[in-house]
């Protein structure tokens, strides 16, 4: 008698290569179905019920991967991997009913597991290919700190800060939209190390200035912030342990004719500033548009206000909108944006149009609407050309 003819199970994976042992995962797990040694942070195929609750929080997407397998992949054999298997050939298993229906329900958890981040994104066509996890917590680079301005005005509740970190002769390759981990010295009350903070590159590939081995942080004072108060002290000359480079999707597409519309608030202008920079340097003559829509309560409070006055309106246009000036109705990119309708949805029609959101969770919502607003008003259907987007490299969201 033959025994019955085992069908293959779907196992959640968190990619090494890209993990940055943050273990946000581990925290938001409700059934502890994750774990990490000093190597790795892994999945419990034994506890894991595909709850999706630590997709969204993983600030790299490296906690979203899977493979079809006919024995989960043990505890011990993740804690030794140094990057991903390949997906197993299974022969003729049985992939039917069984496996297309948990394809099926994995599929619907992760469309809404991702809701709200703009889905899992794809890389644009044209962008470079990144560099990533280079260092780690275990690894890390050492860079020195050259500089530490602050960005926002000093009458303004708001410390925004702008901070150069040199890696002198060690090799630390970015692309603009990625983000570099900072590891803040000293330890939690239960004695584990301070988790790793990632923040957004805030130059061009090349540095600061041309081949200048460096690169520039936007940071946010908060109140109790670890990591923040931790980077806006720092003096010039003192070290920081940095891992990545993360990040290989919001990066900036390399083509001259990609109109690339950019829309942030605070904090969220570090990746716009590097792409503004790279566009200044390498494509300067570039034929499509490079349009900034920045949010903040009043001018003071806005990151980078007064080297975003020199920009040229033929290099970048700029709508700069505030919701807390005296006197004035307040104002927010998405108000703004309605205003512009008649353009954007011109831009909108076009495969070269890319669209780019980064800030404080939640503006996203606000954008999505404005965006659904103007296709209505001019005759397009935004659920149709938000996915087609995205699908293509083309709309992308880090909200924090």
């Amino acid at each position: 008698m033959n025994a019955p003819q085992k069908t293959p199970i779907k196992q959640h994976l968190i990619d090494p290569e890209i993990c940055i042992r943050c273990y946000t995962c581990e925290e938001m797990c409700p059934i502890d179905a994750i774990t990490h040694d000093d190597n790795n942070v892994v999945v419990d195929a034994a506890k894991c019920n595909y709850c999706m609750d630590c997709i969204a929080p993983c600030p790299t997407g490296s906690i979203d991967n899977w493979r079809m397998v006919m024995e989960p992949y043990s505890l011990q054999d993740q804690f030794s991997w140094d990057e991903l298997p390949e997906q197993q050939d299974l022969g003729e298993a049985d992939t039917g009913a069984l496996a297309e229906a948990m394809e099926d329900e994995i599929s619907s958890l992760l469309a809404r597991a991702h809701e709200g981040t703009g889905g899992k994104p794809a890389a644009p066509a044209s962008a470079d290919k990144p560099s990533i996890n280079l260092y780690s917590r275990t690894r890390p680079a050492v860079a020195r700190v050259q500089g530490n301005y602050r960005i926002t005005d000093e009458g303004t509740g708001s410390d925004v800060r702008h901070i150069i970190l040199s890696f002198g002769e060690q090799v630390f390759p970015v692309l603009e939209g990625q983000s570099v981990g900072i590891v803040p010295p000293g330890t939690k009350p239960d004695g584990r190390p301070h988790d790793i903070r990632l923040y957004s590159v805030a130059s061009a590939r090349d540095g600061e200035k041309r081949n200048a081995n460096n690169l520039a942080l936007t940071v946010k004072r908060e109140e109790g912030g670890v990591c923040s108060n931790y980077l806006c002290d720092l003096k010039k000359g003192d070290e920081v342990q940095v891992t990545g480079p993360f990040g290989g999707t919001f990066l900036m597409p390399n083509d001259p004719s990609a109109n690339i519309v950019m829309i942030c608030t605070g904090t969220g202008s570090a990746p716009f500033r590097a792409f503004t920079e790279r566009r200044r340097r390498a494509m300067p003559g570039a034929p499509g548009k490079l349009i900034l829509y920045f949010g903040a309560r009043t001018p003071g409070e806005l990151p980078y206000f007064g080297p975003l006055k020199k920009v040229p309106p033929a290099l970048m246009e700029q709508h700069l909108v505030y919701s807390r000036v005296p006197d004035s109705p307040k104002e927010y990119v998405q108000d703004r944006m309605r205003v512009n309708g008649e353009a954007l949805s011109g831009l909108l029609t076009s495969d070269r149009t890319h669209i780019y959101i980064c800030g404080l969770k939640g503006m996203e919502t606000g954008v999505d609407e404005a965006l659904a607003d103007i296709c209505r008003k001019h005759g397009l259907d935004w659920a149709t050309i938000k996915p087609v987007m995205r699908a293509s490299g083309r709309y992308h969201v880090e909200t924090y």
